[in-house]
């Protein structure tokens, strides 16, 4: 059994917002990360000028696309031998419109991103996780406050977020015989260009539109790191981060 010196991070939907911060979180504790998402040139950016860019590598996939997600995971099996952590990240929201006014391209492209993009990303980090040397690794998946209760008029954004749960639970049970953890972050209100509106009003299940706390987005990278770094005969199953004024416990 060789020693690793290196270990290997893939952290997609990287180039902004949550998977940015947590990429270059996890390239400032000396992970090589692979940053992922749809456009190359973000993806170069948003590492530019990091003391440990050297170790950065900006790989463009399409999580919905199984063709191409095979493609980026084979350049890593190629490229690093192995994948120690996949941080399943990459994400969209729906308009926030009546249940009955929902087109249902929005619907299958929630599910497209949110729930088969994580399935087949899951898929392949399995296949090389399991076959290398030393076995195993971690798969982080960012859920939402969404798997916990919903926003009003959310219902496609909430479903896969709820799924996002049992594909978690399921994964890990099925990695644990093979030294592969796999755990859940759900996030409340982290500040984000994706939730600066938050922070003028968002629409109560009461039917009023209020104002929001949010947190700031590197207490969210620290917590996935912490995560990232525990051995892999222990796991962070679920955690939940959130702003700690936002209306999310109790009764609002």
């Amino acid at each position: 059994m060789r020693a690793v010196t290196t270990r290997i991070a893939l952290v997609t939907g990287a180039g902004s917002g949550i998977g940015k911060a947590c990429a270059l979180a996890l390239l400032s504790a000396g992970w090589t990360v692979i940053f992922s998402g749809r456009q190359q040139g973000t993806l170069e950016a948003a590492f530019a000028g990091h003391p440990q860019a050297a170790n950065a590598l900006a790989l463009p996939m399409d999580v919905t696309d199984a063709l191409s997600v095979q493609a980026l995971f084979d350049q890593i099996r190629e490229r690093f031998g192995r994948l120690d952590l996949l941080f399943n990240n990459a994400g969209v929201f729906t308009a926030g419109v009546p249940l009955e006014a929902l087109p249902l391209e929005a619907w299958q492209a929630a599910v497209n991103t949110n729930l088969t993009g994580v399935f087949l990303c899951t898929r392949e980090a399995f296949r090389i996780m399991k076959a290398q040397v030393p076995r195993g690794g971690r798969i982080i998946n960012n859920g939402s406050i969404s798997a916990h209760a919903p926003r009003p008029n959310s219902i496609a954004y909430t479903a896969t977020k709820h799924a996002i749960t049992g594909l978690t639970k399921s994964a890990a049970l099925d990695g644990r015989a093979f030294d592969i953890a796999v755990g859940q972050i759900d996030i409340g209100n982290a500040a984000t260009d994706m939730t600066a509106t938050m922070a003028h009003g968002m629409p109560q299940a009461d039917g009023s539109v209020k104002p929001e706390a949010r947190m700031d987005v590197q207490h969210v990278a620290e917590a996935v790191v912490q995560m990232a770094a525990l051995p892999l005969n222990a796991n962070v199953l679920n955690m939940t981060i959130m702003a700690t004024g936002m209306p999310f416990v109790g009764r609002g």
